[in-house]
């Protein structure tokens, strides 16, 4: 009977510990709205995505259409530093979203702690939009750098 208790207690616990992000909640909906009143052009939306283990950027999709179909990049650096290594603080842009201004090369590139393979993006010009936009994953832990799991965005 005490080991019963002790895992229901165990399972409760994990479970109000994760916070999921209402996918129908009034700032999704309103997310979702905007995303869908951006103007068509030769540019990108990104959001930065900093994890302590990973080299990958982050999110990078087309204007006008939802994070699901956001491509998860590694950056190419040779032509504009990616904001966070201009300012010589990597990962404190950590969420920011930026208009992006640039290229994907065609090329995928080696990431070795995830070991994944990653489209490379050629980023030519940065600008942020927001410091503290929407939450895009399901789990606000995601959020966080140390959080080693790799999701794709759900808003």
């Amino acid at each position: 009977m005490n080991t019963r208790l002790f895992f229901t207690s165990l399972i409760l616990a994990i479970l109000t510990a994760c916070q999921i992000v209402n996918p129908d909640g009034p700032a999704r909906i309103a997310m979702r709205q905007a995303i869908l009143q951006e103007h068509p052009g030769n540019y990108f939306i990104g959001r930065r995505m900093y994890k302590v283990d990973y080299k990958m950027w982050g999110w990078i999709r087309k204007p006008g259409q939802q994070w699901s179909t956001a491509q998860l990049v590694m950056l190419n650096e040779q032509k504009c530093l990616a904001p966070d290594r201009q300012r010589n603080k990597i990962g404190s842009d950590n969420n920011y979203e930026y208009r992006l201004e640039g290229y994907f090369s065609g090329q995928t590139v080696y990431e070795p702690a995830s070991n994944g393979f990653y489209p490379e993006f050629v980023l030519l010009k940065a600008t942020v939009l927001s410091t503290s936009p929407e939450n895009i994953y399901r789990y606000q832990e995601e959020l966080m750098p140390e959080y080693r799991l790799l999701t794709p965005p759900s808003g």
